[in-house]
């Protein structure tokens, strides 16, 4: 290969990676615009199924769920007390959102699949997180990889519907 031809080479590849550093962050922001929308979608759903219980244990039941699907570990306090105190209630609500929030699915699918790829490309190996969507029912493991474009187009129309973009500068 001529010096010509590996310099073309070269730029293409830088290109790319520009590219790939400009759209991780967005694909990422796409994930937390979903995150939120279940948070909502969640506690509402919760609020109902527990109304004896104050909001603030609904918020954190919420939070610690979302944090189980997506393979966070929330170590500051009183979020890591509480994900151990209820670990139990967090378990058994975690393995009926498929059920119980089944419209959900597909956003939760294309979310932590992203999420995946996106880890991925930053030298994040997290096998798990798959595999635990996939054992609570929530993945459809049917369903096609999102491209990039379809995914935001997916957190375009979920986050205009509950109006929550302009908190993450999404239009």
């Amino acid at each position: 290969m001529d010096t010509e031809s590996q310099l073309k080479s070269l730029n293409e590849h830088e290109d790319i990676m520009e590219f790939e550093s400009k759209l991780i962050p967005v694909l990422r922001e796409g994930v937390d615009v979903i995150r939120m929308i279940f948070f909502r979608k969640l506690k509402e759903h919760l609020s109902e199924k527990y109304p004896d219980r104050e909001p603030l244990y609904v918020n954190r039941l919420s939070g610690a769920i979302i944090n189980e699907i997506f393979g966070i570990a929330n170590t500051s306090e009183p979020f890591a007390s509480f994900a151990e105190e209820n670990r139990a209630c967090i378990k058994k609500e975690a393995e009926q959102v498929a059920t119980e929030l089944e419209d959900m699915r597909i956003p939760l699918t294309d979310a932590l699949r992203v999420q995946f790829l996106c880890d991925s490309q930053e030298g994040i190996e997290n096998p798990f997180l798959l595999e635990n969507a996939k054992k609570l029912g929530i993945l459809l493991v049917d369903r096609e990889i999102p491209l990039p474009n379809n995914f935001m187009t997916l957190v375009r129309t979920l986050g205009s519907k509950l109006n929550i973009l302009h908190q993450f500068g999404i239009s």
